[in-house]
């Protein structure tokens, strides 16, 4: 399994929230609903996105971008002008005014997952944004930029035509399609991004191409419960431990035995939520002895024993 096979195979969307919004600058829409993914792209125009927490950064007509992680930002027409958000998209996808007062349907809605000031408004927004659960989901995408975007030119596929056709359709099962069809865009959208020469790709896309890096991930992926340690990861990847121990650190940026740690507890952290096996039983899928130990490991690393996760997970809906 390549590495974007295995990063996406943890990430899906379900239930994932998609729209046109059509509006005439200066325009601004404020992202607060806590998204883990959102998807953007101007089929009319350009913008610019403004994280709260990072450099603002241009999207061109037509191009993709990926907004990574959960904090709110801002999509303006213009950053050099202050113009009050059209809409705030807050939690749940309700849509307030900067006020924060909930705004009814009659006064921005278009039509069907349509929204904006008038049909023909010179600029023309598609979003699509979902939450992703689990510990490996985290790991992997919190090692992307906060803002990814990819030129038009630069696109090498055409699911995005198909999103556009079917978002505004009200069908049976139309949700399951457009579920579908942004997980077509997002992958395409990563793998053109990992493409393109001024990327700077994480860790595990670059240990895809690395004999020794790879051989390593792949043999702890496959078989996490194993009793890997640094000789045995090394003899995977037919080279010394000290080779092995070197150029891990130097392409993952932490020693294999941190990141098969890492990787140990978040499969932990996932199957508490996704399963009813025993934490013994987890323990052991992962590589612990017993549920003792397991327990121990994930306090240290999370500050929650294994139970109050699952616990606190399940009362959360997750």
């Amino acid at each position: 399994m390549d590495a974007l096979t295995n990063i996406l195979s943890h990430i899906r969307s379900a239930g994932a929230l998609l729209g046109k919004n059509l509006m005439t600058p200066p325009w601004s829409i404020r992202f607060t609903d806590g998204a883990s993914i959102t998807l953007l792209t101007m089929l009319r125009g350009e913008a610019w996105v403004i994280p709260d927490d990072d450099a603002p950064v241009r999207l061109q007509n037509r191009d993709l971008a990926v907004v990574n992680g959960s904090r709110s930002f801002l999509l303006t027409s213009d950053p050099h002008v202050s113009v009050e958000p059209f809409y705030v998209f807050a939690e749940e996808g309700t849509c307030t005014d900067a006020a924060g007062n909930l705004l009814a349907d009659e006064e921005i809605c278009l039509g069907v997952r349509t929204c904006g000031t008038q049909l023909e408004a010179e600029h023309a927004l598609l979003t699509g944004s979902y939450t992703t659960t689990g510990r490996i989901a985290e790991r992997l995408m919190s090692s992307l930029p906060r803002v990814l975007v990819v030129p038009h030119q630069q696109q090498r596929s055409s699911h995005l035509s198909l999103l556009e056709a079917e978002i505004v359709l009200e069908e049976a099962g139309q949700q399951a399609i457009l579920d579908r069809l942004l997980d077509l865009v997002l992958i395409g959208t990563l793998r053109d991004w990992l493409a393109l020469p001024e990327a700077s790709p994480p860790g595990w896309h670059r240990a895809a191409t690395d004999p020794v890096v790879g051989a390593a991930l792949t043999a702890i992926h496959n078989a996490p419960s194993q009793p890997w340690t640094v000789e045995t990861l090394a003899d995977e990847a037919q080279v010394s431990r000290a080779t092995l121990a070197r150029r891990f650190s130097e392409v993952m940026e932490e020693s294999p035995i941190a990141y098969l740690t890492g990787w140990r507890l978040s499969m932990a952290a996932d199957l508490l939520e996704r399963s009813q096996d025993t934490v013994e039983s987890i323990a052991r899928q992962v590589g612990y002895s017993s549920a003792y130990a397991l327990s121990a490991a994930f306090t240290r690393e999370f500050d929650i024993r294994p139970t109050q996760h699952r616990t606190m997970t399940a009362d959360a809906g997750c």
